[in-house]
């Protein structure tokens, strides 16, 4: 299980500054700020070495 950090960014755009914010998991993977919305912060990686995928799943209260 890992959990998703949340990254607060700034960018200036023609002297106005802009914040952002946004949502990665280790390898930097990034997750949509809906998603983290609906499931939360907790989810479980899944590595497949063979085949080359990455699977991501919301943490639910039913696994443990």
């Amino acid at each position: 299980m890992v959990e998703a950090k949340k990254i607060i960014g700034k960018k200036v755009v023609n002297g106005k500054v802009y914040e952002y914010e946004y949502y990665t998991l280790p390898l930097n993977i990034y997750i949509p700020k809906s998603v983290v919305e609906r499931f939360g912060t907790k989810f479980i990686v899944r590595i497949d070495e063979e085949s080359g995928t990455i699977t991501i799943l919301p943490q639910t209260e039913e696994v443990t």
